[in-house]
């Protein structure tokens, strides 16, 4: 893995190329490179390195013509990070290149194979043994050789060719990796993803499994591997140009914290109404970033009956299932206990990647969610494709518009998010949390065990919460930042929470050690007596959270055990506990009449400013942390 982008048309190519490249930048990566169709010869230029090192070397060494080319960022899978490594791939003769991303299973054997053939490889990884398989393989057609080529590969691919006997073409295919075509005038692209895509054209076509793409200026074909021909959908993005700027902010990750009042604001617009303001400023009162709000009650039936957007879920099921991976399995955490509360239905969360290898027992009568940010996630992919294998239902709660997952899913949530760059994800977070929380309203109310009264007053809360995230934000953003500076070269954190508390204790716990590098854990407060309180010594910063009413009391006891071994306590509480932040040397208070089932998206926003603040004091690159991707596409 990581990025594809492929062009073929009038433009420079290489300009477009490395434009596409920089847009791919958000998936993190550790090599670049971009093969160009000049003078007869597949040219390639390769770095190690940032995207901005590419354009250096192209702007000295080309090339500068070719109608196609193919460009890659690269996270090494097989093989260290180095130029013989990166992408593009080329055959013995330098006339075919190979950009890749996946992994085949059965590399080895092939490799061995095509040796005895007398090919002679030049790197150590698996994707070269396409360009060589593609290089046997032709015979005057390179879409027909790309065809043979995957025939004999096993596991996951997307890949781009270009080659220099048919000089305005580039081939593309997929399975089990995403790669979507970009339509144009007198041009077309191709790329790993829609976001990327859209910099260039609103038009665009989605490749499936098994299926292969011969792209021209003028024409698109696309066919399965045996050769049949197949019509693909054309659909079309609408796309802001001005969300995936920084415009005034220095990274892309305080940008995407700031944007968390108007994406929530944009995924609730059915119960606010449309042109609702997504900021506001802090009410009289505030104190801790506290302030007093109307608790919901006089909601109207109409409000409760404005649930009807939502997808519409089977009623007829004795389970659901969250599935997710990483943050987003943090809000899958969130999402079942709201469901077993609001719909009084037996909820869990579960890892993608456990729930597809973990025999699960689902079927018709369980409903699985699964949630993806980039609706591409590999695991997530698999464990939707598993529990429809099984018979289940499947709602997707996924960010990208026309992306795997929401296509497959038998529904589909969009969140509106807009553009998350930054690989660690925080406005995507809190629009999942709230979705999970929609959701579990309307099954509750579909199921008819949700009483008004309580759905309405949830709802008055959602309808006032884009405001409530602007108003913690104004407040709590300075404050993070003076406790990062203490805590920014401390070598070990700890989060603690109970209940709800800890999905959030565990969601700032990996925002902090994703980009900042230094170690973080999150754990239940019922378990600090189990082993982690050795750990727990003089100056030892813990950050604890107690917003929900009914485990205030049990987490004050858990904090007092750190505070009593020396701890530096950042507490995050609702108002009703406020005595326990005499334990603490900061802490963050809630505002008056919050429910607690909302106050999750609340308490994230500081635990997302500091660890924010934290990597920006050690001088790191909040926006592309090392060894870590945006949208993961392997196991």
């Amino acid at each position: 893995m990581c990025g594809i982008i492929g062009y073929t048309g009038p433009r420079p190519t290489a300009e477009v190329l490395l434009r596409g490249l920089e847009r791919l930048e958000y998936r993190g990566y550790d090599s670049a490179g971009l093969a160009i169709l000049d003078g007869g010869v597949v040219r390639a230029v390769k770095v190690v390195g940032r995207v901005e090192r590419l354009k250096e070397r192209v702007a000295v060494e080309g090339p500068a013509g070719g109608l196609a080319g193919i460009g890659h960022t690269r996270w090494a899978t097989h093989g260290e990070p180095s130029e013989r490594n990166a992408h593009p791939h080329l055959d013995c003769y330098q006339r075919i290149a190979v950009v890749h991303n996946g992994i085949l299973e059965n590399h080895g054997e092939l490799r061995r194979w095509l040796e005895s053939e007398g090919h002679r490889f030049r790197s150590e990884t698996d994707t070269e043994v396409l360009a060589h398989l593609v290089e046997h393989a032709f015979e005057g057609d390179l879409e027909e050789a790309v065809r043979a080529a995957l025939q004999r590969v096993e596991g996951s691919y997307a890949v781009a060719v270009v080659a220099a006997h048919d000089p305005d073409a580039v081939v593309a295919a997929r399975h089990e990796s995403p790669l979507v075509v970009g339509l144009g005038k007198g041009e077309n692209w191709v790329a790993s993803d829609i976001p990327t895509l859209s910099t260039f054209t609103g038009n665009m076509l989605v490749l499936e499994d098994g299926e292969v793409a011969s792209i021209h200026p003028d024409r698109v074909r696309v066919r399965t591997l045996d050769g049949r021909g197949v019509e693909r959908p054309i659909f079309r993005v609408e796309w802001q140009a001005e969300r995936s700027l920084k415009g005034a902010f220095d990274d892309y990750m305080l940008k995407e914290i700031h944007e968390q009042p108007e994406a929530l604001g944009r995924l609730l617009e059915p119960l606010r109404g449309p042109g609702a303001p997504g900021r506001a400023p802090l009410g009289r009162g505030a104190r801790n970033g506290s302030r007093t709000l109307p608790n919901g009650r006089g909601t109207s039936e109409a409000q409760v009956a404005g649930l009807r957007w939502l997808p519409e879920l089977p009623t007829n099921v004795d389970e659901v299932w969250f599935v997710a991976c990483g943050t987003a399995y943090h809000a899958a955490r969130l999402a079942a206990s709201y469901t077993d509360e609001l719909a009084d239905l037996p909820s869990r969360a579960e890892l993608a990647s456990e729930f597809r290898y973990g025999q699960p027992r689902v079927g018709p009568r369980s409903l699985v969610v699964v949630i993806s940010q980039s609706g591409e996630t590999a695991d997530t992919l698999g464990a939707l494709r598993e529990a429809q294998r099984l018979g289940a239902p499947t709602v997707a709660v996924v960010n990208v518009e026309g992306s795997t997952i929401g296509r497959e899913a038998d529904q589909v949530l969009p969140l509106r998010a807009g553009d998350e760059i930054a690989v660690a994800s925080t406005k995507a977070f809190t629009a999942q949390v709230v979705a999970g929380l929609l959701l579990a309203l309307r099954l509750g109310q579909a199921r008819g065990v949700l009483r008004p009264e309580r759905s309405g007053g949830i709802l008055e809360g959602l309808r006032l919460l884009p405001e409530q995230v602007a108003a913690m934000l104004a407040v709590q953003e300075a404050r993070m930042q003076e406790l990062a500076t203490r805590w920014r070269d401390r070598r070990d954190l700890f989060f603690i929470g109970r209940g709800r508390d800890l999905a959030v204790a565990m969601e700032g716990q990996l925002k902090l050690k994703e980009i900042s590098y230094l170690h973080a854990e999150a754990l239940a407060g019922g378990e600090l007596k189990h082993g982690t309180l050795s750990l727990i010594t003089e100056g030892v910063p813990v950050v604890g959270l107690a917003t929900q009413p009914d485990l205030a009391v049990k987490m004050a006891g858990n904090l007092q055990e750190t505070r009593s071994r020396g701890a530096e306590v950042l507490v995050v509480v609702g108002p009703e506990a406020e005595g326990v932040t005499e334990l603490a040397f900061m802490s963050v208070v809630l505002p008056q009449g919050v429910d607690p089932l909302l106050r999750p998206v609340l308490a994230v926003v500081p635990l997302q400013l500091l660890a924010y603040a934290v990597a920006k004091g050690r001088g790191l690159d909040v926006d592309k942390p090392r060894n870590l991707a945006k949208s993961v596409t392997v196991e």
